[in-house]
């Protein structure tokens, strides 16, 4: 016990570094999360665009991520060899990357070369490389990755369990588009992307190192001011399908892919979340010893994995899972999941899953912010989803003291669960 609560006690310090601020831009009041650590001479920079990800490719699947895409193509004026080519002289690193809800620009540097990395993120936005020569790049290699996705038979069962979740949506679309969506894009559809999604508005700026919060505040300014201040807008909340169905893909293939999922009703917000984590690292997350590799595996041998985890975010809530089996189990490793999902359901878990799960979850806490861009990362998250500073150990704390009937009571609430639907790639 005193273990236990040293290791929080560390784990609070360590997060309560990390400060929340803002800072006005053009009459925008614009978040900053920021932590001071002088341990090594660099520096982290992120602008993260929220409501500004893939749920945004209402029109053209995977605009988003062709749009990071472009912006890693350097300056117009420059184009993108000679613009990597100063970035590397100075060890800059620059990259654009667009998630689910979000879309981010990352800026990291020696201490001594802030200011300059400052300079080429705002060179980056005032002039990106808009011309045919990197549209033509960006198509040719993202048809090439998706080309030979299509015999990577886990992608294609991942994409098809979404497309049954959410029924055809913005989320039921593959993240890097299909190739008939890519084949649309032109310059203008990025270029109105950008011009809409990157905003002053929707900015969050998180930044780690040895650097001096004023100066990194009077920089921020000065860049994002380049920006459009747009209009900021609630993450739409999207539904998963309540009626299960499932789907079967027909391929050459030596295996059988079996991918499934089912609504979970719970929002980013919900204080009940903690034992939401505990329930699933039971079910599924928490590999041997968890209840479907337990059965699917150790017991029947019908896999070398199998994993299910929740998926909690502003935009959807569901579970969903995975495993791989020979072509002849492949109705008997279905069969296994639905009925190890269901008595699961029934009859909750047991104390010793509940204490083993405990001493995993706090134990391996110090793992995950161990480094400045986890806590970075965690204090952002907080902040994102609604919460006050520290609510991470706040939630160990909830673990620590969760008492069985409690856990249990939770998990027969949660009967959603039951309604799966699957995605499966087979010969």
């Amino acid at each position: 016990m005193k273990k236990i609560f040293l290791t929080l006690l560390i784990i609070g310090q360590i997060l309560m570094a990390a400060e929340i601020d803002s800072i006005n831009v053009d009459g925008i009041k614009v978040p900053f999360i920021y932590e001071k650590d002088t341990r090594l001479p660099l520096t982290t920079t992120q602008v993260i665009f929220t409501d500004a990800g893939s749920i945004k490719n209402t029109q053209i699947a995977g605009l988003a991520s062709f749009s990071a895409k472009i912006l890693n193509e350097g300056t117009k004026k420059l184009g993108s060899n000679a613009f990597a080519e100063i970035l590397e002289s100075k060890a800059i690193s620059l990259s654009a990357h667009a998630g689910s809800e979000t879309f981010v620009l990352e800026m990291s540097s020696l201490k001594d070369e802030y200011a300059n990395g400052m300079k080429q993120l705002e060179t980056l936005l005032k002039d990106p490389n808009y011309s045919l020569e990197s549209l033509s790049k960006i198509k040719t290699m993202t048809l090439g990755s998706l080309s030979r996705k299509e015999n990577d038979f886990d992608y294609v069962a991942s994409n098809e369990l979404k497309n049954i979740l959410f029924e055809g949506g913005v989320l039921g679309q593959p993240t890097s588009g299909t190739v008939q969506s890519v084949n649309r894009i032109q310059l203008s559809d990025v270029q109105s992307f950008i011009k809409n999604n990157l905003v002053i508005s929707k900015a969050i700026i998180v930044v780690g190192g040895d650097i001096d919060v004023k100066e990194v505040k009077k920089r921020m300014k000065r860049v994002l001011s380049v920006l459009p201040k747009g209009e900021k807008e609630e993450v739409p909340y999207f539904e998963v399908r309540e009626k299960p169905k499932t789907v079967t893909l027909k391929k050459e293939t030596e295996q059988a892919y079996i991918y499934f999922g089912s609504p979970y009703n719970m929002r980013v917000n919900d204080e009940d979340y903690y034992k939401a984590r505990v329930a699933t690292f039971i079910l599924g997350t928490g590999g041997f010893g968890s209840r479907l590799m337990e059965e699917i595996r150790v017991k029947r041998g019908l896999a070398y994995s199998a994993y299910a985890r929740v998926h909690v975010s502003k935009s959807s809530s569901y579970m969903s899972g995975y495993l791989q089996t020979k072509l002849d189990s492949m109705d008997e490793a279905k069969t296994t999941v639905s009925k190890v999902i269901k008595n699961f359901v029934k009859n909750g878990v047991t104390e010793e899953e509940l204490e083993q799960t405990k001493k995993f979850l706090l134990g391996s806490e110090p793992l995950r912010v161990e480094t400045m861009n986890q806590r970075l990362n965690r204090t952002f998250m907080e902040y994102y989803k609604g919460f006050k500073l520290g609510h991470s150990v706040q939630e160990l704390e909830k673990i620590k003291n969760l008492k069985l009937k409690d856990l249990n009571k939770f998990i027969k609430e949660h009967r959603e669960i039951l309604d799966i639907s699957f995605a499966i790639v087979t010969k």
